[in-house]
């Protein structure tokens, strides 16, 4: 099979990332700092609503509750038999196909390259906005969320920093400052960038105007935190020089475009509500969405033939949505 129909395959055919594939999810089952909160949405949804049918929506989140639990609990045996399987280095080990982060030694770390000039500043430059924390405080933080809201809704008013009406872009609460935690000021940077260079597209997945919608949607603004986070993680670029395929594979489209970061982070979102809409996902599935995301999303950096961020089969989406 050629990378190209490989490709094709991933994009069209394979939107979860598991159908003829067996892979090791372990060292991604949780993140360091679960971004989206348990807040209660409900009272958005059970103003104006009997008690009867609030407590037939109660009984139906309880059975999805164990049904994601159980589902949870079968997942966990599989990966045990997979990691007992894969470890062991049986024949059946040997002939499984190819597992991301297991074949080049523990927790997918490989030799780090050697990095040109060029991917040595742009990396530097990556990690200096990494490390700066958003603070509500700061007139520049400011600033930028208040560019967000105007290039989200350029025909409405801008609402003070403290207002009910942020939570209509999909922050959790009438301050979004208290959301941002682990995913500091890039992810800020993040959607600004998505609005400027994908208006469009970034329309689309703010009105959630593609698909049939579940009832209880991710929300917005809280979601590309939460992926941006994924994407630190993802790219190994916590450690001084990534050393995993997904993040050596981004240190190449780093040379080639110094907004990598930014541009994946947009291909990502919109990988993330492609996966939401197969799955037919509901709010308390999207851990299980963001996952499958970056399974999807690390196989199509390891192609043969991207060698660049629009090489990314999942580049369509931002085209075409």
């Amino acid at each position: 099979m050629t990378s190209r129909t490989l490709r094709r395959r991933l994009h069209h055919g394979d939107v979860d990332g598991r159908r003829n594939e067996h892979f090791e999810t372990s060292r991604f089952d949780s993140l360091d700092e679960p971004l989206l909160g348990n807040r209660d949405y409900d009272d958005v949804h059970s103003e104006g609503h009997s008690l009867g049918e609030i407590l037939d929506d109660g009984r139906n989140k309880e059975h999805l509750h164990w049904t994601m639990l159980f589902s949870h609990i079968i997942a966990q045996w599989a990966q045990w038999l997979a990691n007992i399987v894969l470890g062991s280095g049986s024949f059946i080990g040997r002939i499984l196909p190819f597992v991301p982060g297991n074949q080049n030694g523990p927790n997918g770390k490989i030799s780090p390259p050697s990095l040109s000039p060029l991917q040595e500043a742009r990396l530097k430059y990556l990690k200096q906005r990494l490390a700066v924390p958003f603070d509500g405080s700061f007139l520049e933080h400011q600033d930028a969320l208040k560019q967000l809201w105007r290039l989200a809704y350029p025909d409405r008013e801008l609402p003070a920093l403290k207002s009910e009406l942020w939570k209509e872009m999909g922050w959790q609460g009438s301050d979004p400052s208290t959301d941002f935690r682990g995913g500091g000021f890039i992810s800020l940077e993040n959607l600004i960038f998505f609005a400027m260079t994908y208006p469009e597209a970034f329309q689309n997945l703010l009105h959630k105007r593609v698909g049939d919608r579940s009832e209880w949607e991710y929300p917005f603004a809280v979601a590309g935190i939460n992926i941006s986070f994924m994407l630190v993680q993802m790219l190994d670029l916590q450690s001084g020089k990534p050393n995993t395929i997904a993040g050596i594979r981004f240190l190449e489209l780093l040379s080639e475009d110094e907004m990598a970061f930014d541009s994946l982070f947009c291909i990502a979102f919109e990988m993330l509500d492609a996966q939401w809409l197969a799955k037919h996902a509901s709010y308390m599935q999207f851990n299980e969405v963001l996952k499958s995301t970056r399974v999807q999303l690390e196989r199509e950096l390891a192609l043969d033939d991207v060698y660049s961020v629009k090489d990314l089969p999942a580049y369509n989406l931002l085209l075409k949505r």
